[in-house]
């Protein structure tokens, strides 16, 4: 039997959708299929798996990513679904730990994609936004509120941004003490 889930992530968050997911496998709902705000469980012994997240440098159906998704499935891991560059795998806790970056050197470059991709919807949402407001400011049109949804948008994703700085931070900080 399959239950269905709908919750909300903000990418920025991402390593709490990681642990909500490894969450769920301990309590014996392991994932088997993931979509916009929706992940689909399947039951299992609880602890059975672990549930790892990561942004791809490529589309899926890239030569290079279908090449990892490969060489993960040689360690175990199983790509259980995707979302747009995300990709979602679970591996059985019996072969041991599952950890995608083995040093933090890894982490940060993982970290900085994300940043990267954050910033470009970011800075496109608040350009739209301003640009928007201003058209109807200038041209004395009704107030378009789509701007305003953007600049919303925007804002809510520079908290975000903020937050990855801080992750990353930390990590660069723990680089060096254990240097």
């Amino acid at each position: 039997m399959r239950t269905v889930i709908h919750k909300l992530f903000f990418v920025w968050d991402f390593d709490k959708e990681e642990k909500w997911l490894c969450d769920m496998a301990a309590k014996g709902f392991t994932l088997v299929s993931v979509g916009f705000c929706r992940y689909e469980f399947e039951k299992c012994d609880p602890g059975e798996y672990g549930v790892r997240l990561q942004l791809l440098n490529h589309r899926l159906h890239h030569p290079e990513s279908q090449h990892y998704l490969s060489f993960l499935e040689e360690t175990g891991a199983e790509h259980v679904g995707s979302f747009l560059s995300w990709i979602y795998l679970r591996k059985r806790t019996s072969e041991g730990a599952f950890e995608l970056f083995s040093d933090f050197e890894s982490r940060i470059k993982h970290l900085n994609r994300i940043i990267l991709m954050v910033i470009s919807i970011v800075a496109a949402n608040l350009y739209i936004g301003i640009f928007n407001i201003l058209m109807c400011f200038f041209y004395h049109n009704e107030a378009n509120y789509l701007g305003f949804i953007n600049l919303a948008i925007g804002l809510i994703g520079s908290v975000g941004i903020w937050k990855l700085l801080r992750k990353r931070k930390k990590l660069k900080n723990d680089k060096q003490i254990f240097e």
